[in-house]
């Protein structure tokens, strides 16, 4: 990517120039993600009245947004045209969530207006048009509308408009304090963990040069805001709620400022990184296969059932990834150098 020199990976798994080599740990960060994520869902974590699968699953959720802010507001301040951007941005996410979704709703029967608020991907706004297969589609629909509110942002003001992002995650957590909501799926609510991320990537471009520590962040440090993060996604503490978005982003900040160290290394660590490369399509697909056969059962048929669930999940998500997926990003690189305008300035 001619606008991103200094990235090693995108937030969805593509490859990027691999010169920054503090970047790679937010591979790690992104397997970490969604295993989070398969773990709050699929497997219990504790009695049920602890909270603790919520409290996992929202975890994972606040780290994928964070890195997703943190790389699109790099993207867009290290110059990529906005064209260019969009184009990347949709090529990579658009195809496989309109194929899940056209296999899914039409398997189940769904009604136009389903179709309609999935394919433009508003279903996660009032009057909400999820299923259970396709749920976990909002977080698909709040980063696709970041991508185009932002991009609008930048091509209106330039990159000096990116810092009115910090202003407006306050702004988000403020009608979540307000409204009363410690945990949403509509966008306007939802908006501030992907902006802690986009405020932590301008502090990075700021001083990303320095170490904090030159011998490896503390494993005493990352543990306790790892434990603040899951206390904040808890639904029991409704009021710690709030920091969710910025406990995620420092906790992913520390690791950025950092070089070496054992927590460096396990983010480094090589599955990981396959993980977090078929991530996206993981993520995609959990749903829809949690809604067949395969997640279906009470107690201890249902568990019995898991080691096949997640073995297909992790079957299909490699193979629409180097497959599918790899072609539709091949796609959206050639149509972005084609039809990419100047640089931001």
């Amino acid at each position: 990517m001619s606008a991103t020199d200094l990235m090693t990976v995108d937030v969805h798994g593509d490859s990027a120039d691999r010169g920054h080599e503090r970047f790679a740990v937010l591979d790690g960060w992104r397997g970490i993600s969604i295993l989070l994520v398969l773990w709050g869902h699929w497997l219990p974590a504790g009695p049920r009245e602890s909270g603790m699968n919520a409290s996992l699953a929202l975890s994972g959720m606040a780290l994928f947004f964070t890195l997703s802010g943190f790389l699109i507001t790099t993207f867009l301040y290290q110059g990529q045209s906005v064209s260019a951007f969009l184009i990347r941005r949709l090529m990579r996410v658009v195809p496989l969530a309109w194929l899940f979704i056209l296999v899914t709703l039409t398997a189940v029967g769904a009604s136009a207006d389903y179709f309609r608020a999935h394919l433009l991907f508003y279903l996660n706004l009032p009057p909400y048009y999820t299923l259970s297969a396709t749920g976990h589609l909002w977080s698909v629909c709040v980063e696709l509308h970041f991508y185009l509110g932002v991009a609008a942002l930048v091509a209106l003001g330039g990159r000096k408009a990116l810092y009115l992002l910090p202003l407006v995650c306050v702004v988000v957590t403020a009608l979540r304090i307000i409204n009363g909501k410690p945990e949403a799926i509509a966008t306007y609510f939802r908006l501030d963990e992907i902006l802690a991320g986009a405020t932590l990537a301008l502090v990075y471009q700021r001083w990303g040069g320095q170490r904090l520590w030159s011998s490896g962040v503390p494993l005493l440090l990352v543990a306790a805001l790892a434990g603040l993060l899951l206390a904040s996604s808890n639904p029991h503490l409704e009021r710690v709620n709030y920091a969710r978005p910025y406990v995620a982003a420092v906790l992913v900040g520390v690791t950025l400022f950092s070089s070496g160290g054992a927590v460096v290394a396990w983010l480094h660590h090589r599955v990981l990184a396959y993980v977090a490369r078929i991530s996206y399509a993981i993520y995609v697909v959990h749903g829809g296969l949690a809604a067949t056969w395969l997640g279906s059962g009470e107690g201890l048929e249902k568990y019995l059932k898991r080691p096949l669930l997640i073995a297909v999940t992790f079957g299909i998500a490699h193979l629409s990834t180097t497959q599918f997926e790899a072609r539709a990003i091949a796609l959206g690189r050639k149509w972005s150098e084609r039809f990419s305008g100047r640089p931001i300035a």
